[in-house]
């Protein structure tokens, strides 16, 4: 998969919103237990090998 960049957009329990920057693609509903620590809404991240990294 080829990296990807999304924003958070909602976060409900243990579960987040992920929508892919630049596209009009449904929002993800992933597990916040697999984002980086410090995760929140309108936090932008950016998914590369199989991990998420927080970019500014």
């Amino acid at each position: 998969m080829e990296p990807r960049d999304y924003t958070v957009i909602a976060i409900e329990g243990e579960y987040a919103y992920l929508k892919e920057d630049g596209t009009n693609a449904e929002p993800l509903f992933i597990a916040l237990a697999l984002l980086p620590e410090g995760t929140d809404i309108g936090t932008r991240l950016h998914y590369e090998w199989m991990s998420y990294s927080i970019t500014e």
